[in-house]
């Protein structure tokens, strides 16, 4: 405050608690440690006698060689200091912290960046010196803010990043969750840029007091340190959670308009640049900063090469040294003899004879000349620099690299192109067109744009580096589809609820899914099963029991309920498998622990009532359960796979073995039998761990969601298996 900036201490700590403050930087400058504000600035930050704070990491990038004649120094505002003109900056902090002020007759904002973006945009840019918009926009396709959040709308990006202004959206993240056993409600995560919850608070209870919006219940802020931002919405009984949230994007601050205008200072004089005018002033600053330490450095290394020569000259022939000084008058004399007698320079004879004796070793002279090479070798290498543009240009993109890989995070904010719907028609605009509700092996849930079949069904195998699709059932955009848990429940799923995966024209990939928790609540070691169409004219669901019950439900699900029971479970008893029959003609499979397959027709099962217990579907073995059921279309290209391990294996570390044998090689026998053997069991093998049936090519997947290897297919029906190189969790067919 004294030496630097001319204003009082107050605007000096607003600014530091700005560096400091995460929700407000997206590479923090400042470590502070305290009470340094809130979002939104709700909770103000604590004085500054309560706090204190220290330079952030990456804040030494900003002055990294500012001490090697990097930058310009000016005097400072009252010409009794120098002052730096600008930082030497080793990342583009403009660009990725952004800006925002006023002036007289101008402004500027600019928005947050991610770190990783930015910098291999300027590397793209330093490889590509033409590069046009579009492909520095495949680096930094938006801003990325640092409270995260959703761009709605990305035409006014590119505006930005083209002419220097533009104006985009931001969505607060919101999901649909159930907040109570019987209430839906808006769970905010992540707020617009610079809006607190307490701004959105107070303005739903204003508009709810004035009956400007409807459907809400309650408002609760259950934001806290360790889980970061959690704002609770209650809604109402009858009303569509997504009506609701349209209409607090338009009359709450959970959404905001962000206007660009990218005005800076460049040689003085204020510009409007786009992102790439911008990304080349910093790296014309850059390759000037580097080009300045690089010259500075080897100046410095000059000096000592000059000094460290001269000291070795005088090593050669250290006797006559010592004697030229002995038989000197004065130290005067004893320089200028030693100039003459051995060629030396002034500053190399007062080097010498500032050394102390102790320096004139044979040891001392060996680590002389290992420096005098080493001086070298670094004075060649930014000699090459200097001398090489191509050299510096690689140099500068080497050192953001590693800026990069130390410092660069996850992009917080998720960019959509999708444009705004009004409130008032949100139940309309989403039209009633068939789709898709797909279930992924790690419980993710999401509904196609459309029931057309995807290039996976038609050629069988395309893969993506994601979780298999378990269970896929037809329906449409506003209708409902069923979630059958081994519990014996169905519970009802709004489709419009789910997240629709983007038409890629390729295999879905639910990694753009939502979990099941969001949906429905499941009591625990309750797991869902299959997904169900509620189509009351379809042959129903068929059910498997670990007991070996098997029943076949006739569809009948009451509107008016959320949850309805589809089979009577005995104690102890729990749904192993279930799945919604097309024909009625299928084939119903189980598949023990024992080893053992039954395959028997489903027309050998009559459908019963939902509350009805089932009947005998296999014949177990003393102390064996079922471990699989399914039903599977006899006239299909259909495939069993079994994986045997052993019952007294806690995890997954010890290998199994497994076997994908046709389905055709499986007899049909009667219900309530026992069936056929399906595996035989190896040395240290007692059981089957994991088994499925169902239409080829089979696609596995593991726990967590990534592809698993399946062996060849196995023509014997009771054969050993082969080692799995992985284990297996879960198998689907194309779907």
């Amino acid at each position: 405050m004294g030496k630097l900036h001319p204003h009082g201490d107050a605007s000096i700590y607003d600014a530091l608690v700005r560096l400091a403050q995460p929700f407000s930087m997206r590479v923090p400058l400042v470590d502070g440690h305290g009470n340094f504000g809130s979002l939104g600035n709700d909770d103000p930050p604590a004085a500054m006698r309560y706090t204190e704070c220290r330079m952030a990491a990456a804040t030494g990038l900003m002055t990294e060689s500012i001490d090697e004649d990097t930058v310009d120094f000016a005097p400072n505002y009252d010409g009794q200091e120098q002052e730096p003109v600008a930082l030497p900056a080793a990342f583009p902090n403009l660009l990725v912290n952004g800006a925002s002020g006023i002036a007289v007759g101008m402004a500027t904002n600019m928005p947050p960046h991610n770190l990783g973006e930015v910098i291999a945009a300027a590397r793209h840019l330093i490889r590509h010196p033409n590069a046009d918009l579009d492909a520095l926009m495949k680096h930094v396709p938006g801003p990325d803010l640092p409270t995260g959040g959703r761009i709605v709308g990305l035409s006014g990006i590119r505006d930005a990043y083209e002419t220097g202004r533009g104006t985009f959206k931001i969505r607060a993240t919101v999901s649909v969750e159930n907040v109570t056993a019987r209430r839906k409600g808006l769970v905010v995560t992540e707020l617009p840029f610079a809006v607190g919850p307490e701004k959105v608070i107070a303005k739903i209870k204003d508009l709810v007091g004035s009956k400007k919006i409807q459907g809400i219940a309650d408002v609760k802020d259950l934001t806290d340190r360790e889980h970061g931002l959690r704002l609770v919405i209650e809604i109402k009984n009858g009303f569509v959670p997504e009506a609701v949230l349209e209409q607090l994007y338009k009359l709450t601050p959970m959404e905001e308009s962000f206007g660009i205008n990218n005005v800076a200072l460049v040689d003085g004089q204020p510009l409007t640049l786009g992102l790439k005018e911008l990304l080349e002033v910093y790296l014309d600053h850059r390759f000037d900063v580097v080009r300045r330490r690089s010259e500075f450095r080897r100046g410095k290394k000059r000096d000592r090469l000059h000094l460290v020569e001269g000291l070795l000259t005088a090593l050669l022939d250290i006797d006559e040294v010592i004697r030229l000084i002995r038989s000197s008058e004065n130290s005067a004399q004893a320089k200028e003899r030693l100039m003459g007698h051995f060629s030396l320079s002034e500053v190399q004879t007062q080097y010498i004879l500032d050394t102390p004796l102790r320096r004139l070793t044979k040891y001392d002279r060996i680590e002389l000349e290992a420096e005098k090479d080493r001086l070298t070798a670094e004075i060649e290498e930014l000699t090459r620099i200097l001398e090489s543009d191509a050299e510096l240009r690689k140099l500068v993109s080497a050192e953001l690299a590693a800026v990069a890989k130390k410092f660069a995070t996850p992009r917080r904010t998720l960019l959509l192109e999708a444009a705004d719907i009004p409130a008032a028609t949100v139940p309309l605009q989403v039209a009633d067109d068939p789709c898709r509700v797909l279930l992924s092996s790690t419980g993710l849930l999401a509904r196609t744009a459309s029931a057309e079949p995807f290039p996976q069904e038609a050629g069988g195998g395309k893969r993506h580096k994601h979780d298999v699709i378990v269970s896929a059932v037809p329906a449409t955009a506003r209708g409902e589809v069923g979630v059958v848990t081994s519990a014996g429940r169905l519970l009802r799923v709004n489709v419009v609820d789910l997240p629709q995966l983007p038409e890629t024209g390729s295999a879905p990939n639910l990694s753009g899914g939502a979990p099941l928790a969001e949906f429905v609540s499941l009591e625990d070691d309750e797991t869902v099963v299959c997904l169900t169409t509620l189509d009351e004219s379809s042959p129903g669901l068929a059910l498997g029991t670990e007991q070996g019950v098997v029943k076949r439900v006739v569809p009948d699900y009451p509107s008016n309920k959320e949850e309805l029971e589809v089979i009577t479970l005995k104690e102890g008893d729990r749904i192993v498998g279930a799945v919604e029959l097309r024909t009625g003609e299928e084939d119903l499979v189980f598949v023990t622990d024992d080893a053992q397959l039954l395959r028997f027709q489903a027309s050998q099962v009559r459908p019963q009532g939902r509350p009805a217990g089932g009947v005998a579907g296999i014949k177990l073995g003393t102390g064996a359960k079922v471990i699989a059921f399914t039903a599977v279309d006899p006239a299909a290209d259909a495939v069993v796979l079994t994986v045997a391990g052993s019952r007294g294996t806690l995890d997954d570390s010890v290998q199994t073995t497994a076997k994908l044998t046709p389905f055709d090689q499986f007899p049909r026998k009667g219900r309530a039998t026992g069936g056929v053997r399906c595996q035989r069991f190896l040395k240290g093998e007692d059981c089957l761990s994991f088994a499925w049936a169902g239409p080829a090519p089979a696609r596995a997947a593991q726990k967590n969601g990534t592809p698993a290897d399946l062996p060849e297919i196995d023509p014997r029906r009771d054969g050993s298996g082969v080692p799995l190189p992985k284990t297996v969790a879960a198998v689907a067919g194309p779907f």
